[in-house]
């Protein structure tokens, strides 16, 4: 009896070092690779949806009328055939690209209920957002120079800014911005597992997914905060606030109050849209790390991504004689 107890003892020993497992080991079991991820939303509480669907829908009718409204005028009107007008239009475009790739979703989530999106979908969001993004401050930082050359070099404005040289312009932003997010898409692309293929947003954006991610995301995360901080963010608004600093001192030097009044009035729909955006974006990524939540970068995403586009084309309409006079022409002509 004694001899058959121990025989069970040491049997009952052996299979639980053979079967006993540690942290990590569970770590890796609950960490898999995904080949899809669901998008939450903005707010999953059913009688919200609705009222989230409107919201969105009528943020994309108006930000889409407008833009296309404002680009279209640009194409199809000789007087707005200049740099400023042809950088607005570059800046039209974008926005309504932009908008499509971050609204699509809830959109069709609500139609269909279907909230997942594949892994390559979900990585080709994450590089369009991040390289519209780019974009859109570089372009604001051409379009910064234009109104420096406008106001400061007004003589040798239109040999400056030539029809070949805005082109160049436009095409190295595009450019800039399309290739600076590749090194980090490429890493984040290579994440081996995560922790959940939930993504607590409404668009696959890179913080919820560097957050999912259970590779070591430390050095990349300061990676991607120096290169944005400094090249993607400091950069261009350091040439902007340059720019400005020039037509500021160029403006103070005017002796009568209607030339500088008018002299303001060129760059003021611009100067606008600069600290909307750049606003947005401080508020966005330079928060307190105590109010950095998932819950709360939604809310200011969706700010920066639905409600600055929304106001562009408002505030170079309604601020801009040329815009409203153009539309003005098309009415006359279309009657």
């Amino acid at each position: 009896m004694t001899s058959d107890v121990h025989m069970i003892n040491t049997y009952a020993s052996h299979s639980m070092q053979q079967e006993s497992v540690t942290p990590e080991d569970v770590g890796r079991k609950n960490h898999t690779p995904v080949t899809y991820f669901i998008i939450k939303g903005i707010s999953e509480v059913p009688e919200l949806q609705t009222l989230v669907f409107l919201l969105v829908l009528f943020i994309y009718l108006i930000t889409v009328s407008g833009n296309m409204t404002l680009l279209l005028l640009v194409c199809v009107d000789s007087h707005l055939h200049t740099p400023m007008y042809f950088f607005l239009g570059n800046l039209s475009f974008l926005d309504v690209f932009c908008l499509t790739i971050t609204l699509h979703k809830i959109l069709l989530t609500f139609i269909s209920g279907d909230k997942t999106v594949s892994f390559f979908n979900c990585m080709s969001q994450m590089y369009l957002f991040s390289s519209l993004t780019c974009n859109e401050l570089l372009l604001l930082t051409a379009m910064s120079y234009d109104r420096y050359m406008a106001v400061c070099n007004p003589l040798h404005y239109h040999m400056v800014m030539s029809p070949r040289i805005c082109t160049l312009l436009a095409a190295a932003c595009w450019l800039m911005g399309f290739m600076e997010v590749i090194p980090h898409m490429w890493a984040i692309s290579r994440f081996s597992c995560y922790k959940s293929n939930e993504i607590n947003h409404y668009f696959c954006d890179i913080l919820p997914i560097m957050k999912l991610s259970c590779s070591d995301t430390a050095i990349l995360k300061l990676v991607i905060f120096l290169e944005g901080l400094l090249l993607v963010s400091f950069t261009p608004f350091l040439l902007t606030l340059i720019s400005y600093v020039f037509i500021i001192a160029t403006i103070l030097r005017i002796r009568t109050s209607i030339g500088r009044r008018k002299a303001f009035y060129t760059c003021s729909s611009h100067l606008t849209v600069v600290i909307i955006l750049y606003m947005s974006l401080c508020s966005q990524y330079l928060r307190p790390s105590s109010t950095d939540t998932l819950d709360s970068n939604k809310v200011f995403s969706l700010f920066n991504t639905a409600a600055v586009p929304v106001l562009n084309p408002f505030i170079y309409s309604l601020k801009n004689k040329d815009v409203k006079a153009s539309v003005r022409r098309q009415l006359t002509w279309i009657r």
